[in-house]
């Protein structure tokens, strides 16, 4: 993991060793860090002690005076937010980077955001029953904006009265602990190549949603991660997609939607038109959200033969045929192409991916056959999960009037990752902080990212780059850049995920940084907007409908970030040119677009409503 080597040596002390209000002593430990200023932090941190230990006989330095001593040298709060934080963060422990344990990973405070949901959402008079079938559910089972989606849709329209369950694979790598009510509900059979599998089916609540966990006694779903395991992945969710429909079938539940997503469920609706609607389900209506078209869930006849369906049947342009084999020995399926056709609505997530998915695409003819039910609502994000005045994880809570706390999240991670050094605190301003958290894909704008890293550090600025790279050759490269900046003030790789991390990450951030070259939707420019990160985005699908240039007088109420159209370098430079002159030149401005992002509404209760009509529109009354 990137900057392992920094967390080496543990720092927890044994409290009260000596007074905090000793002058000569904090006069000597402010002396004693400036003097090393420039040593890398692991010296820094042993030359302080060694001195303390002369000249004081110390063995430790208490948790309260590390505070006031860090205080001293690494970012300097103006006077009226310096005095705040001694009042308000007298407990906080800053982090350092030779923590034994990261900061992020740290024992943090229980947190039940089922409690937080807005109290004042008008409840709708004409209530349904939703069936969400995914492959990912955020927190518990989340790799990428999938999980964030089905997690916030499921919780606004239960804000909004209706009853709403997910069903997702009972991963192994789960942790339990966050799941509440769990229990073992019942056991039936599900087919599977020629014979019945033996399936548990569990149920319990996650961020105060009700969850159907299916659990078969096969190898499938095994594994320390959501995707990768031993097991074929693909045949793997055409049997989750039977067990669902056959557990509802079992159980004589009869919701009024099935809303599917992505390829991984999209063997669900080819089930239930052409065998379960004629067994005993017969009132729900399926809706499929598209949130990458770049996944087409390939599939060879005699796979989808598996789960019931005669293959071979489906190998046609009408149904599932995948277009780009059409003439070739043995063509294949698409998942998500069938799903299409026997969907009976269609949405993707955002009006501008919908109007690029039918100008291009091998699927874009599909779609155009089926305009009639396809639909563009933009993603939401959940507003209790991601809200920086309760968010459990910051070490200090901010909102848009008050945005202090964020002076506080964001030297708190400089510290904790080293970033934190005598010129940045002479001029904290002067530094703005970038964060780009992603997947390390192609998709992603990869050339675009590594640029930024080297011209962020040109321009004096700081940067943090959270994500995995699931492709070999590209977190070799990213890895040598985490090497080659790890001992630096400026650049910070981290390789991995944290739910935990990212939400620190985007308090702290000025700027959040998001170069994709296509995305559908994009939650990460909206997350930071809510947390007070300007944006900083390639004009493309959903990024295209939130954010919107600050230098564009067309339409100045709309302004809220820096766009940049090319996929060129020179186009993202100058896109980061500009954000660094406000952030520099104009700062009352720069407080203004942090106040006016903070207040843009994103939320799923915004949004959530769309979905509703979708629903509206092909669900069966008084059946």
């Amino acid at each position: 993991m990137i900057l392992q080597s920094c967390f080496s040596q543990p720092t927890s002390t044994p409290r009260n060793c000596f007074s905090i209000n000793n002058p000569f002593l904090a006069s000597h430990l402010k002396r004693s860090f400036k003097n090393c200023c420039f040593c890398s932090f692991e010296k820094r941190i042993l030359i302080l002690k060694h001195d303390l230990h002369n000249e004081y006989c110390l063995k430790s330095i208490s948790s309260n005076f590390k505070i006031r001593a860090l205080e001293s040298d690494a970012g300097q709060l103006d006077e009226a937010t310096a005095e705040r934080t001694k009042s308000d963060y007298g407990d906080l422990v800053w982090p350092s980077p030779i923590d034994e344990i990261p900061f992020w990973n740290r024992e943090l405070p229980s947190w039940d955001i089922s409690s937080e949901g807005p109290v004042d959402i008008q409840k709708d008079s004409d209530l349904m029953h939703i069936v969400h079938v995914t492959a990912e559910m955020a927190p518990i089972a989340k790799v990428g904006g999938l999980g964030d989606v089905v997690t916030g849709l499921a919780r606004a329209c239960l804000t909004r009265g209706h009853k709403v369950d997910v069903f997702l694979p009972f991963y192994e790598c789960i942790n339990k602990q966050h799941i509440k009510e769990l229990a073992l509900t019942s056991t039936y059979n599900s087919f599977y190549d020629g014979s019945w599998v033996a399936t548990n089916v569990y149920r319990g609540v996650v961020s105060g949603i009700p969850v159907v966990f299916i659990e078969p006694s096969n190898q499938f779903f095994k594994g320390q991660s959501v995707y990768g395991g031993s097991y074929n992945e693909l045949e793997a969710y055409l049997f989750f997609s039977r067990a669902c429909l056959e557990w509802l079938q079992v159980s004589g539940t009869q919701p009024d939607i099935i809303h599917v997503h992505e390829w991984q469920t999209g063997s669900l609706p080819l089930l239930y038109w052409d065998m379960y609607h004629y067994l005993s389900l017969k009132k729900p209506r399926i809706v499929l959200t598209i949130h990458n078209m770049e996944h087409y869930g390939e599939c060879r006849q005699e796979q989808l033969s598996k789960c019931g369906l005669d293959g071979s049947m489906y190998a046609n342009e009408e149904k599932a045929v995948d277009d780009r084999t059409i003439g070739h020995n043995p063509e294949r399926l698409s998942l998500l192409k069938g799903s299409i056709v026997y969907s009976n609505a269609i949405v993707t997530v955002s009006p501008t991916y919908l109007k690029e998915t039918l100008c291009s695409g091998w699927l874009a003819g599909t779609l155009i056959r089926h305009r009639d039910k396809y639909f563009g609502i933009l993603n939401g994000i959940d507003a209790a999960m991601w809200n920086p005045a309760t968010d459990a994880y910051l070490p200090a809570k901010f909102d848009a009037n008050n945005v202090e706390g964020k002076k506080i999240c964001k030297l708190y991670v400089q510290r904790g990752l080293g970033l934190a050094s005598e010129v940045h605190s002479r001029n904290p301003d002067t530094v703005p902080l970038v964060v780009c958290i992603s997947r390390l894909v192609a998709q992603k704008g990869l050339h675009l990212i590594t640029n930024a890293i080297r011209y962020v550090e040109e321009l004096g600025g700081q940067m943090v780059i959270l994500g995995k790279a699931p492709d070999g050759r590209v977190e070799s490269e990213f890895r040598g850049l985490a090497e080659l900046h790890s001992k630096g003030s400026s650049i910070r790789i981290l390789l991995m995920y944290s739910e935990e991390l990212s939400h620190m990450l985007y308090a702290a951030a000025d700027i959040v940084l998001v170069p994709s070259i296509y995305e559908p939707c994009g939650l990460a420019q909206m997350i930071g907007m809510r947390y007070g990160a300007v944006p900083i985005v390639r004009k493309t699908g959903g990024l295209a409908d939130t954010v919107f240039d600050m230098d564009d007088q067309s339409q100045p109420e709309l302004m809220n970030g820096f766009v940049f159209k090319g996929i060129d370098e020179g186009s993202l430079n100058g896109a980061l040119d500009r954000a660094f002159s406000y952030y520099r030149q104009k700062p009352d401005e720069w407080r203004g677009i942090v106040k006016k992002v903070m207040q843009i509404d994103n939320s799923w209760n915004n949004t959530a409503g769309k979905y509703i009509e979708v629903y509206n529109s092909v669900r069966v009354r008084n059946h």
